[in-house]
């Protein structure tokens, strides 16, 4: 599963802020130093979807505030979140 996110750094809380046309809008704590609004990114969306870290790759856009990610998750799971999602 790959989604296209727009990520707000420096925020006072992690939140998913809806979708903008095709990107999903994302606020996180982390502040973009070393990687770490991308560690802060992951850990907040493995907890929200209820799956591991591990499951959740930066596929582009380190760099960036535009990133794609893939989330390898079996058929279930895809489904659910694409639930939570609202996709």
């Amino acid at each position: 599963m790959d989604i296209q996110i727009k990520v707000t750094p420096n925020s006072s809380k992690n939140e998913i802020m809806g979708w903008e046309g095709e990107l999903l809008r994302i606020r996180v704590r982390g502040v973009p130093e070393k990687g770490r609004v991308n560690e802060e990114l992951i850990a907040f969306l493995a907890k929200e979807f209820g799956i591991a870290k591990s499951q959740i790759t930066i596929h582009s856009g380190h760099t960036s505030r535009l990133k794609r990610l893939k989330i390898a998750v079996a058929q279930d799971d895809e489904e659910r979140i694409r639930g939570l999602l609202k996709i």
